[in-house]
């Protein structure tokens, strides 16, 4: 049985600013967000589309810029809508009270395909062609957040066996071992998600077939991590003892599904 190490939040104090280890994890979304995205300019169709002038590094930094901005607000969004809404709906400026924590990221999602149908219709661009060249680039964000997870000692797993060897105390869930489920999604819908879709995503596909692959792949592996890890303290297990996190899950896995064998039935190439 291990024992959660408490790292202190603060990776770097100078003065009166604090540097947290959370946010340098984000920096290093958006960083590997930047060089996967500048390598997907390398595949096709984005080659061919670069060598024309359609494509263009440029375009990769809007798209940085863009997609922070739908995270940020419509995680934020998601999170008052989907997990707290009377208590916001009483409280309406605590929405604004980012710091106080409190994302969601289906709320993240949504607000990243707002951003991205900005995009596509801004730079004249197939919306399907915008996300797919997005989707790749998204799970090694993932997987930084969750290690930012782990370093907080937040979003803790369920109660586990005391023989699992990797079974874990987190001071702030009491002294009982649990599942480190911040680990299982690190594993799941970071590392491992991201090695399917780009390894899929470096062949040519249908439009589409690569963000309805993610986002199938995504509802998955969250709705498998979400077996381990402990429900909102407030809300608990929902209806046929599902998570909020597993329900929120099913409708993406059904639209991937869908769209994905829609995408498969047109004649169309990027």
């Amino acid at each position: 049985m291990l024992i959660h190490p408490q790292i202190n939040p603060v990776a770097l104090q100078v003065g009166p600013l604090a540097v947290h280890w959370y946010g340098l994890t984000y920096l290093a979304a958006f960083a590997l967000f930047m060089a996967l995205g500048l390598r997907r300019l390398h595949q096709q169709p984005f080659a061919r589309l670069a060598a024309q002038g359609i494509w263009q590094k440029r375009d990769v930094e809007d798209i940085l810029f863009l997609g922070v901005m739908g995270v940020v607000l419509g995680g934020r969004i998601g999170y008052c809508l989907f997990y707290k809404p009377l208590y916001y709906l009483a409280n309406p400026l605590e929405i604004f009270a980012v710091w106080q924590g409190g994302m969601s990221f289906h709320g993240g999602l949504l607000g990243v395909v707002v951003a991205m149908v900005w995009f596509a219709h801004s730079r004249q661009r197939p919306f399907l062609q915008v996300m797919d060249f997005v989707a790749p680039c998204v799970p090694t964000g993932l997987a930084a957040g969750r290690v930012g997870n782990f370093i907080n000692g937040e979003l803790w797993g369920r109660l586990a066996d005391p023989s699992l060897p990797w079974a874990m105390v987190f001071r702030g869930a009491g002294e009982l071992p649990r599942h480190p489920s911040q680990v299982y999604q690190f594993l799941l819908e970071g590392m491992l998600l991201f090695v399917l879709i780009w390894l899929y995503a470096r062949t040519e596909r249908k439009p589409g077939q690569v963000a309805a692959a993610f986002v199938f792949g995504y509802g998955v592996f969250r709705f498998i991590a979400e077996y381990f890890r402990e429900p909102d303290a407030h809300l608990g297990l929902l209806a046929l003892g599902m998570s909020m996190g597993q329900w929120l899950c099913v409708p993406m896995v059904m639209v991937g599904a869908l769209v994905w064998h829609w995408a498969g039935r047109q004649t169309q190439t990027h």
